[in-house]
């Protein structure tokens, strides 16, 4: 039987990966909304069956167990955070590999250090406000998993994601009100893929969605600001994060492996499809393009200059590398003609697929580690 699958339009509702107008079309169009309804299409499973069928989740949920902490009293808030020094700092690093001329042509090319600073802060804003959101629909999917997967080990470890995800939204919520002051609302691109990821009633398909594909994208993205920053409560406070959401994918990775080797062609078509379409849902949201907005920018200007420019080209392939193995433990590389494999050598990230898989590594982001896995 050959299985087909459907083409961009029909996923992404565009033909082309890096159609600009496309991607920039995709928008909030309410900026005031305070609360969002989803429709949770799914049943809450009881099970009666209270045996130790999984050891390997309840390993999970034993070192979840003994790796809680508290965000009110583990953390030094009271460090104060010269946000300018630090941003500076931080785009210093950035962008240390960028032609000057990169921007040429544009208004961008007229900003003095003043304007990219206020940019750049701006840009921390925003990136925080989307890791906040996230973490939100972290807390909202984890709380979906233990009322709908069947077994009684993942619904204890499930438990303890919620707490987990809640500590999450605290900790970011509290960073950006008193240390940046101030947010952004969530981007379109991430609000559309939470909202497919509650509306999807197949349990499986919150796991894919949120476990492996948005953790895994934060667990990398999160990496990456911690070896950037020298700010010590951002890179505290993301240290405890990693150590929890290095649990959550494995977590995704765990169940899912069990699931999938059973499942048929036609099945695992829906679930690359859906990792294909979350993994380019995710990359979008990385254009930023409301904070070019903000200030004044037209983000079909630069938006094409951001996707070439080669300190973001590598930041965006970054994004990718937990995702990747993890994609090939769970056999969603190679079923129905390596489908999923020619979707992320076209997206630039399939280097990463030999990299160690979060079902194991997560051992290795324990808080009291020598060293968090690069």
């Amino acid at each position: 039987m050959t299985i087909t699958h459907r083409d961009n339009d029909e996923i992404l509702g565009r033909a082309e990966l890096d159609d600009i107008e496309a991607i920039l079309s995709v928008s909030n169009q309410d900026l005031d909304e305070v609360e969002h309804a989803v429709k949770d299409n799914a049943d809450a499973i009881f099970t009666w069956d209270y045996s130790l069928a999984r050891p390997q989740l309840r390993k999970l949920y034993e070192k979840a167990k003994t790796g809680q902490w508290n965000a009110s009293t583990d953390l030094p808030w009271d460090t104060e955070v010269d946000l300018e020094q630090v941003v500076t700092a931080d785009q210093a690093a950035m962008m240390a590999g960028l032609s000057p001329d990169h921007y040429a042509g544009t208004i961008v090319e007229k900003w003095d250090d003043k304007k990219w600073l206020e940019f750049g802060i701006d840009q921390r804003r925003w990136t925080l406000s989307q890791f906040l959101h996230g973490e939100q629909g972290a807390l909202l999917c984890t709380a979906k998993i233990t009322e709908t997967v069947p077994w009684y080990d993942a619904k204890l470890y499930a438990s303890t994601q919620v707490m987990d995800e809640a500590r999450h939204v605290e900790v970011f919520s509290r960073y950006i009100d008193e240390k940046l002051g101030g947010s952004f609302q969530v981007n379109a691109h991430l609000k559309m893929l939470l909202d497919d990821i509650i509306q999807d009633s197949r349990w499986d398909m919150t796991y894919l969605g949120m476990q492996v594909m948005v953790e895994g994208l934060a667990l990398a993205a999160f990496g990456y600001m911690h070896q950037l920053t020298e700010e010590p409560l951002l890179k505290q406070l993301l240290r405890y994060v990693m150590s929890d959401e290095a649990r959550h994918v494995a977590f995704g990775v765990l169940s899912l492996r069990e699931v999938y080797e059973g499942m048929t062609d036609a099945e695992m078509k829906e679930r690359q499809e859906f990792a294909y379409e979350a993994a380019v849902r995710m990359r979008d949201r990385f254009l930023s393009q409301e904070v070019w907005e903000r200030h004044g920018v037209n983000p079909r200007d630069v938006v094409p200059l951001v996707l070439s420019d080669p300190t973001r080209e590598m930041f965006q392939q970054m994004l990718f590398a937990k995702i990747v193995p993890n994609c090939k433990k769970l056999g969603l590389l190679d079923r129905n003609d390596s489908w999923l494999r020619h979707r992320f050598e076209e997206m630039g990230v399939i280097q990463f697929e030999h990299l160690e898989d979060t079902g194991e590594e997560y051992l290795k982001f324990e808080l009291g580690a020598d060293a968090v896995p690069a």
